[in-house]
């Protein structure tokens, strides 16, 4: 585990795994922390070198004082590269963080080999902005429970959430205390804003970075067809949609996330333009 500093704020960041084995780098969704990952992290290392991290206003790095965009995000991810000492990797993010990943992959494509996406999008939809401007709204009134029923029984397929209804109810027990915390939420708040304004979708086709797309069929959030717009307007995308999953789809769908990640990022593709 070691922190570098990008714009004078502490960024924490772990790299695992063996040093000669190509790099990856997973991206937060919006909520999430480096450690959402470690029931993946076993598998992964197997293969890869691993990189977590948690970004601007996440976990364990700096909290800002002041609203931005989504673009920092991919500053500070192009500046750790950078630091660590990797020419270019691997990225797989979800959410949040595959949005960070296009808008990284554009900005910055001699840093990317390749990129898995799961249930993000190309831009942000007024059905997107609003829902998320209800979670602020809700924030804002420092009510952790509330704040979990807006937002947690969304991410998830509704036939998962039932049939895991006491995970669920765990889960409950352990974030409401989290989201009554001040901190959390207005770390929460800038980050929703953060995505405002991601908008990407004119300039996806100069995205040659190959890339799998990743959707769920019973994603609420993000629905297929975002992902679908976003797979026909890179000219090296391709898509794979899992049934019967919400938008959580690494935690509905855990043994299909690694098996994608390991799968696609291993094959050498001879077939991108």
């Amino acid at each position: 585990m070691a922190y570098f500093t990008f714009q004078g704020k502490s960024v924490y960041y772990k790299v695992e795994g063996n040093p000669e084995n190509a790099p990856l780098m997973i991206l937060n969704g919006i909520m999430m922390s480096h450690k959402s990952w470690e029931l993946f992290v076993p598998n992964l290392i197997e293969h890869f070198q691993v990189i977590r991290l948690d970004m601007l206003d996440q976990g364990e790095s700096d909290k800002l004082e002041a609203g931005y965009t989504q673009e920092l995000q991919a500053d500070m991810l192009s500046a750790l590269i950078k630091h660590i000492g990797f020419e270019k990797v691997h990225l797989a993010g979800i959410s949040y963080g595959g949005n960070v990943a296009l808008q990284f992959a554009l900005k910055y494509p001699e840093q990317t080999h390749k990129i898995v996406l799961f249930n993000a999008v190309a831009r942000t939809s007024e059905w997107l902005r609003d829902i998320g401007r209800g979670w602020n709204k809700v924030a804002l009134t420092r009510n952790g429970e509330a704040y979990y029923h807006v937002t947690i029984p969304l991410i998830y397929s509704p036939n998962f959430y039932s049939r895991k209804i006491d995970w669920m109810e765990k889960r409950k027990k352990t974030l409401i205390p989290v989201f009554s915390t001040p901190e959390f939420l207005d770390a929460m708040i800038r980050l929703t804003n953060s995505a405002e304004s991601h908008d990407v979708f004119d300039k996806l086709p100069q995205i040659k970075t190959p890339t799998l797309v990743v959707a769920a069929d019973q994603d609420m959030l993000t629905p297929p067809h975002e992902q679908e717009a976003i797979v026909d307007a890179m000219p090296n995308a391709r898509l794979i949609t899992l049934r019967e999953t919400g938008h959580a789809s690494m935690y509905e769908r855990p043994e299909l996330f690694v098996t994608t990640l390991v799968g696609y990022l291993s094959h050498e593709d001879h077939y991108t333009i």
